[in-house]
């Protein structure tokens, strides 16, 4: 029978290769960072550890009728980390975005399983093309990795700035717009415009900065700056 300590030592293995992913996630600003790709992987090596081995503590005698399935809470875990992936991607307009970041958290899941089963090889092997095609192959899109993306949403009452204003005070920022939502409504009784822009920055752009251009507008009343994955 496998020993306590090379369990705990498969379980360690596994944290520490998804930590890898997980920080090159983190390094590009993506939500889903270093904790989440190693407990991600720290619970998958765990639930294989366990699906594996748990039937030796529980000191079954030999006339006992005991059958295991060894694989079934494993298998469970595949089917368990998709609700966890789909929290990742978000969808805007024609936009979807996360994708990378959910399959990150599914490959974390395959390396920490690896590792949970003693598969050291396999485990390290995946965590190094993974590790690979998240910066080598990287360089074959369009990234830019000195650019951040935020969504804008501003509130502007009826004798405010028009939205022309508000794209000339962003693009005096240096941002690149690639999407609009605009919507004129009236509350009570008053006209006002609600608009959420998806744009770009560099990475030197704070975000105070881009909160007081927007602010110095007139008729501004509600700001609201997010980061996209």
């Amino acid at each position: 029978m496998t020993t306590s300590l090379e369990l705990i030592g498969r379980i360690a293995t596994g944290a520490a290769l998804g930590a890898i992913i997980g920080y090159e996630r983190h390094l590009h600003g993506r939500q889903a960072g270093l904790r989440t790709h190693l407990l991600v992987a720290m619970a998958a090596a765990t639930f294989t550890v366990i699906s594996t081995h748990f039937v030796y503590w529980q000191h079954y005698g030999k006339d006992d009728l005991v059958e295991v399935d060894a694989s079934r809470i494993a298998a469970s875990v595949v089917s368990a980390v998709g609700f966890l992936a789909g929290g990742a991607i978000l969808r805007t307009n024609a936009s979807v975005q996360g994708l990378t970041t959910a399959a990150g958290l599914w490959l974390v899941t395959a390396i920490g399983m690896g590792a949970g089963a003693g598969m050291y090889a396999v485990a390290l092997f995946v965590t190094a093309t993974g590790l690979a095609t998240l910066t080598v192959f990287r360089r074959f899109e369009a990234k830019n990795d000195n650019l951040t993306r935020r969504r804008i949403a501003v509130v502007l009452g009826e004798d405010g700035a028009g939205i022309d204003r508000v794209v000339a005070a962003l693009a005096s920022l240096g941002a690149a717009m690639s999407e609009v939502d605009y919507e004129r409504r009236l509350d009570e009784g008053k006209k006002r415009i609600e608009a959420a822009f998806d744009v770009q920055f560099a990475n030197t752009v704070p975000i105070a900065k881009i909160i007081e251009g927007i602010e110095s507008l007139p008729g501004v009343r509600r700001v609201k700056v997010t980061q996209s994955l």
